[in-house]
């Protein structure tokens, strides 16, 4: 993946052995996402009264907000186990196959990037959604022969990044889509604050929101800046984080105070020297000196809500707000004209 920097939302790095002794275990542990969290509840619960595995569910959203979270949660809600995997790592039927014959009843599946499976693997995996069966080739060649395996009950649960790359025929098995969305400071600091219990950290509420403030939104983002700015506060003796330290962490990773990092900064100060005038994104990549995915990707949607850019059919350009953010003059947009100029 080309999103290999602290501030993109996708696992890196030690996130995937830092991650776990920091995940809440419950819904009761869960902050934030309280619509889809109320829902998956409810549909549980049903699930429970009558005796019955889950219905298959997928979980989309940006990266970092929680679905792999989500996914250990429903497997602790429902009392059975899970076996979780990757699109990518199942490159072959064989692989999956494996997986599903080794099920238990009520088990779940969780498939992380689900829109990235291989289209043979994907293929297996609707008679196993729908029939819970698959069929296998014995004896490849003139005398080959199919035998049809069953499947324990079992639910699948997918997560992705990008639910429009997913095909009809996939995503219509699903009886269960819950989107997950950005988080607002408040429960990021409340994220922050648990996360510091389980780290043996001592985090002060104002450092908290300070952090919370620039953590883009994502919770995967909030923690990894408390895992660099307790090195910090380790380094110089500190025991306690407090919002001197939190800003002075923030500094080191290059974040000002409106969670801005360097390359936001080079993006925005890229379009502000064409003038504001809108830049295509191979354009604004070159003089960035960053890919056009990861621009795309992992600083754009940032910048887009924080009001500073944003995407017009002739390319980026900057607000006003992104203007003044840089110490541009405001003047009229240059694509803009006025009525008068028709005459």
């Amino acid at each position: 993946m080309t999103e290999e920097s602290i501030y993109s939302g996708y696992p890196q790095g030690d996130d995937r052995f830092a991650e776990p002794s920091v995940r809440p275990a419950n819904f009761g542990d869960f902050v934030g996402q309280e619509a889809v969290v109320k829902n998956l509840n409810t549909w549980i619960t049903g699930a429970l009264n009558r005796s019955e595995s889950l219905d298959h569910a997928l979980l989309s959203g940006p990266p970092g907000l929680g679905k792999t979270t989500l996914a250990y949660i429903l497997s602790h809600e429902m009392g059975c186990e899970i076996r979780a995997t990757s699109g990518p790592t199942l490159a072959k039927p064989k692989d999956l196959v494996g997986i599903l014959t080794n099920l238990q009843h009520g088990d779940i599946l969780f498939i992380d990037e689900i829109h990235r499976l291989d289209s043979r693997v994907e293929e297996y995996l609707y008679t196993a959604m729908e029939d819970y069966e698959i069929s296998i080739i014995i004896d490849p060649g003139p005398h080959s022969r199919s035998v049809t395996l069953p499947l324990k009950r079992f639910t699948l649960v997918g997560a992705t990044t990008r639910e429009g790359l997913l095909t009809a025929p996939l995503r219509s098995r699903f009886q269960i889509t819950e989107r997950l969305d950005y988080y607002p400071p408040a429960e990021l600091e409340q994220i922050l604050l648990n996360s510091a219990k389980k780290m043996n950290v001592k985090l002060k509420p104002d450092a908290a929101r300070i952090m919370a403030e620039c953590a883009r939104g994502t919770p995967r983002v909030a923690n990894r800046y408390l895992r660099r700015i307790r090195d910090v506060a380790h380094s110089q003796n500190e025991a306690i984080i407090g919002k001197n330290m939190a800003r002075k962490g923030l500094k080191m990773l290059g974040v000002d105070h409106n969670g801005l990092c360097e390359m936001d900064r080079r993006i925005l100060k890229a379009i502000g020297e064409k003038g504001g005038n809108a830049i295509g994104l191979k354009t604004l990549a070159v003089i960035a000196g960053e890919q056009e995915e990861t621009i795309e990707e992992v600083y754009e949607p940032y910048l887009i809500r924080k009001g500073l850019l944003e995407k017009t059919p002739r390319g980026r350009t900057l607000t006003e707000r992104g203007r003044e953010h840089i110490g541009m003059e405001i003047i009229a947009r240059p694509d803009k004209k006025s009525d008068s100029s028709l005459f």
